[in-house]
C-alpha cells in the first residue's frame, strides 16, 4: 500500500476548518426503481455547492505549507473551480487572480467574487477557454504567483480523494459499485486511488457527456489526446483533454467501463431529480444518475454510491433544458411544413392533430403570387408515438414537410 490513502485521511481531516463532510444519503426513489441500494453522495451540498473547494484548498495548502512567502494565487476557470478558488483565498487570506472568458454569465461572475471577497481579483479576457487559460498562465509567470491547476495536479487530486474518505466513513463498508462523473478526470483519479487501496473489491463506472469524452479517447488511444470538437452544455464536465496526471491514475480502466450521456438525455434525469426529489443538479452533477437505466440490469441486489458532484445552476436555463429533454424523450418536435395557400389548409392541418398535441410554436407568413407558404411549427404531445400517427395523416393528405428537431444547425437558427 502506498502513502495516499494516509495522505487522502489528512487531507480530508484538514477539510472540517471548512465544512462538514457532505451527507451520503440513501435515495428512495431510486432505490425502489432499480431495486438496489442506491445512495448520493451530495458534493452539490459544499459551501459552494461542489467537490471543486475539496481540491483547490487541498492545493493551495498544500503550497503554502512548503512556500509560507506564497500569497498570490492564480487560476483560469468559468465554473466551480473559481468558486473553490475564491473560497479558499478568503480563508487562507491570500490574493486570489480569477481569469475568466469575456462570456462568463454575470451569475458565476458574482457568486465568485461573493465567495472570495475583497481577497479576489476577477480578469475578463478571451472569447475561448483556451485564450483565458493562456492569458491567466503569461500573467502568473510574469507576477510570481501559482498557478492552481483545476484537476491536473497531484495535490487536487489528493483533496478530491477527500470524496472517498468520507463516502467510506459514512456507509460502513465498501460499496458494490461507485458512479463517478468524469470532465478533467480529477475526481475519478482522487476517488479511484483511495479506493482501489482500501477497497479493491469495490467496481466502478465513470460518464462523460457524450459531446466531451476525453477519458474514453485516452482510453482508446492509449494516452491523452485532445477531442476536435467539444460540447459546452455539460460545462462542468465538458473537456477536450483529459489531463496526464489524472490519466495516469486512470489507465487501468477498461472502455466498457466509462459510459456516454447524451446532452439532451442528461436533461430528463436533471428535470427528475428536481421534480420528484427537490435536488437541484448542475449538468454535470446529473451525470452519475442519469446513467442508472443502463445499469439496471447489473445493479439489482448490489449497493450503489453515484457522486452528484455539483448544483451550480442557473434558473434561467430551465426553459432550455425542458426544451431539450423533451425533443430527446420524443415529446416534442419542430417542422418545417409546406402548406397551400387557399382557404380551409390549416384548418386541415389542425384537425390531423390528436386531443394530447398543442401546438407551442407556429410562425406563418402568406407569400403573394405562390401557391403554398412555409410554416415553422412546434408540436408538444404526451405520448411519442402521436408523432407517429399524425405523420402518416400528412404522407396521406400530401402535405410536404420536414421534421428539423435533430437538424442541430438547422434548428439553432430558426427555433
Amino acid at each position: 500500500m502506498t502513502d495516499f490513502p494516509q495522505n487522502a485521511r489528512q487531507a480530508t481531516a484538514a477539510l472540517r476548518d471548512l465544512f462538514d463532510p457532505t451527507p451520503l444519503q440513501r435515495n428512495d426513489f431510486l432505490s425502489a426503481r432499480y431495486g438496489a441500494e442506491i445512495w448520493l453522495k451530495r458534493e452539490d451540498l459544499t459551501p459552494v455547492r461542489s467537490y471543486k473547494l475539496r481540491g483547490a484548498f487541498t492545493a493551495m495548502r498544500k503550497v503554502r505549507d512548503a512556500q509560507p512567502g506564497q500569497g498570490h494565487f492564480v487560476c483560469a476557470s468559468a465554473g466551480n473551480h473559481a468558486q473553490g478558488m475564491a473560497f479558499a483565498c478568503r480563508h487562507f487570506g491570500v490574493q486570489g487572480t480569477i481569469f475568466m472568458p469575456v462570456t462568463t454569465p454575470q451569475q458565476k461572475i458574482d457568486k465568485t467574487r461573493a465567495f472570495g471577497g475583497d481577497k479576489v481579483q476577477i480578469v475578463l479576457t478571451g472569447d475561448y477557454f483556451d485564450q483565458t487559460l493562456a492569458s491567466a498562465q503569461a500573467f502568473c509567470a510574469q507576477a510570481g504567483a501559482h498557478f492552481l491547476a483545476p484537476f491536473d495536479d497531484e495535490d487536487v487530486i489528493l483533496g478530491q480523494a477527500s470524496v472517498a474518505v468520507e463516502m467510506m466513513e459514512q456507509l460502513g463498508r465498501a460499496p458494490d459499485l461507485v458512479v463517478l462523473p468524469v470532465g478533467g478526470g480529477g475526481l475519478a483519479a482522487g476517488v479511484t486511488s483511495y479506493l482501489r487501496e482500501v477497497a479493491p473489491e469495490v467496481d466502478y463506472r465513470f460518464v462523460e457527456p457524450l459531446g466531451g469524452a476525453s477519458l474514453m479517447a485516452a482510453l482508446q488511444a492509449g494516452e491523452p489526446v485532445t477531442l476536435k470538437r467539444v460540447n459546452s452544455f455539460v460545462d462542468g464536465a465538458a473537456v477536450a483533454r483529459i489531463g496526464a496526471r489524472t490519466f495516469a491514475r486512470l489507465a487501468w480502466a477498461r472502455p466498457d467501463q466509462v459510459l456516454l450521456a447524451p446532452e439532451d438525455r442528461i436533461c430528463g434525469t436533471m428535470l427528475e431529480m428536481l421534480n420528484v426529489e427537490g435536488i437541484v443538479l448542475e449538468p454535470a452533477g446529473a451525470l452519475s444518475v442519469d446513467v442508472l437505466p443502463l445499469l439496471a440490469d447489473q445493479i439489482k441486489g448490489k449497493t450503489v454510491v453515484c457522486v452528484t458532484s455539483g448544483g451550480n445552476f442557473d434558473f434561467e436555463r430551465l426553459p432550455e433544458v425542458k426544451e431539450r429533454a423533451q425533443r430527446f424523450a420524443g415529446l416534442k418536435k419542430y417542422f418545417i411544413l409546406r402548406m397551400p395557400q387557399r382557404p380551409g389548409a390549416l384548418r386541415e392541418f389542425l384537425e390531423m392533430l390528436g386531443p394530447d398535441d398543442d401546438i407551442a410554436r407556429f410562425e406563418y407568413l402568406k407569400k403573394s403570387a405562390r401557391n403554398f407558404g412555409s410554416v415553422l411549427i412546434g408540436i408538444e404531445t404526451k405520448q411519442a408515438d402521436s408523432f407517429g400517427r399524425l405523420t402518416a395523416q400528412l404522407d396521406a393528405a400530401g402535405f410536404a414537410y420536414r421534421d428539423i428537431t435533430d437538424d442541430e444547425a438547422l434548428a439553432e437558427f430558426l427555433i
